[in-house]
């Protein structure tokens, strides 16, 4: 099973010297990255601030970046940020599962999103 993924950013991270850092490595999503990322004071403060949090954990690598922090995923272009929000969507298959279903009444096929949740 492929835990990390390789990616190139459409624009490129920009760093304070002015270098373009395009090249990266992404991993599988844990349940603790997204309990403790839910748990990080700037989350509680702002939630739209959890896709950042998440992103700076489950990002490994960047060239020539020792570590990614919150901070770099602060400073990328919305494209890029964009970018890395589909990749995380697809790898971590954040779609909910479908079962093909036949209508009794009209006969038609439909494929419906399967809700694992105990709510309606």
């Amino acid at each position: 099973m492929e835990t990390v993924y390789e990616f190139t950013l459409p624009k490129g991270y920009v760093d304070n010297s002015g270098n373009v850092h395009r090249r990266g490595k992404m991993r599988l999503a844990t349940a603790g990255d997204e309990i403790s990322a839910t748990r990080d004071p700037r989350v509680l403060s702002n939630p739209s601030y959890l896709t950042i949090v998440i992103l700076s954990k489950v990002i490994t690598e960047m060239e020539g970046l020792e570590v990614i922090t919150p901070s770099h995923i602060e400073r990328m272009f919305t494209a890029d940020m964009a970018f890395l929000q589909d990749m995380y969507q697809r790898i971590n298959d954040i779609n909910p599962p479908v079962m093909t279903v036949v209508c009794p009444k009209c006969g038609q096929v439909h494929e419906v999103a399967i809700n694992f949740s105990q709510e309606g």
